[in-house]
């Protein structure tokens, strides 16, 4: 298994990033996928998930309305869009197979200036 982040970088606050998750190894489509995000100091926490066969997706509370999740099954890829960012969203985001924290990638690393 996988999994290889890219699209983070350096925006200002109310700015936009599209984060790709290229992943290999496994069937993709039948799997639910995450984002993660792990914050200066802090512990791994759930982003978003979005489910393998209805599309459904759960987010966080503090992110929901301003952050996207979706997939492409046709290029094994989750996607995770989020708009008006934030300094507080600062942090590595992980892409995760299923619906845990593992497997999942090496990282993007977003920061949000203020």
């Amino acid at each position: 298994v996988q999994l290889v982040e890219s699209g983070g970088g350096l925006v200002q606050r109310g700015g936009s990033l599209r984060l790709s998750c290229v992943t290999s190894g496994f069937s993709f489509s039948q799997y639910s996928m995450t984002w993660l995000r792990q914050a200066p100091g802090m512990g791994l926490g759930w982003v978003a998930s979005i489910h393998s066969d209805t599309g459904a997706a759960y987010y966080t509370d503090s992110v929901k309305g301003r952050f996207t999740i979706s997939r492409d099954n046709a290029k094994n890829t989750p996607y995770l869009q989020m708009n008006n960012l934030e300094p507080e969203d600062t942090a590595v985001y992980y892409c995760a197979k299923g619906s845990g924290y593992a497997p999942r990638g090496q990282g993007t690393q977003v920061t949000v200036s203020a």
